[in-house]
């Protein structure tokens, strides 16, 4: 381990050591939904050691977990769950927080001059809550209308999978993808709408599964009403 490694290491340990109180404050948080920012919340060494490096770690931190639940890791089925976790977790579910992730997307002329807005709808997403670590499932529905430079279609769907990969609250997921947009496109004409199941709501707590949660978020001329119903329209909603 290096010098720098071990600051690192050694800092989230004392974090954690030091929260021996607030939980009913956490929790009310947490239940509640509450986001803090628009940006995902990540510390300044966030990045500072490799994806192997903390895959270790975590993997490591996950069997303690385990085997305090009493868990049989000796047992075929599970020995090898720690590291099958701490693989997700790294290189799957949360790859959206490492910037070097982030989708390389070109734009191009509107040599067709549609001058319409362009739809891309019932675009899957798969989150997670970071309130409970459980997943959040549904569809995104995207909308845009060109100030002369357009995007590939599957851009659209790639943008909206990065900012799903991370620990999320689903209001900050939609003004994400939508300021994404905005950069890329050069244009505030952007609309953004989410439906999803969470899970921290559908298999604790209140375990309601038949409610799912909308957001939204619209720009430019999208908050004409107008062309907010059209875009409604289109998107069934």
């Amino acid at each position: 381990m290096s010098y720098r490694e071990e600051i690192i290491i050694t800092n989230i340990d004392n974090k954690k050591n030091g929260k021996t109180n607030g939980h009913e404050n956490h929790d009310t948080i947490g239940d509640n939904h509450v986001a803090t920012s628009i940006d995902t919340p990540m510390r300044d060494d966030a990045f500072e050691l490799s994806d192997e490096r903390k895959m270790e770690i975590i993997e490591d931190k996950f069997r303690d977990i385990m085997e305090t639940m009493g868990l049989d890791l000796n047992d075929d089925s599970l020995k090898g769950t720690p590291h099958r976790v701490a693989k997700m977790f790294v290189q799957e579910i949360f790859n959206g927080l490492n910037p070097a992730n982030k989708p390389k997307v070109s734009v191009f002329e509107n040599k067709f001059n549609y001058g319409e807005m362009l739809v891309e709808k019932n675009i899957n997403m798969n989150s997670t809550c970071e309130h409970h670590f459980l997943p959040i499932v549904g569809k995104a529905h995207v909308a845009y209308i060109s100030s002369g430079e357009v995007i590939g279609l599957s851009k659209i769907n790639r943008i909206v999978d990065y900012f799903a990969r991370r620990p999320q609250v689903q209001e900050r997921l939609t003004v994400q993808i939508a300021n994404e947009l905005k950069t890329i496109l050069k244009t505030e004409d952007v609309a953004v709408v989410i439906d999803a199941k969470h899970m921290c709501v559908s298999s604790r707590g209140i375990q309601d599964e038949s409610s799912s949660t909308v957001t939204a978020e619209y720009s430019g001329k999208f908050k004409d009403k107008g062309v907010r119903e059209e875009f409604l329209r289109y998107i069934e909603l």
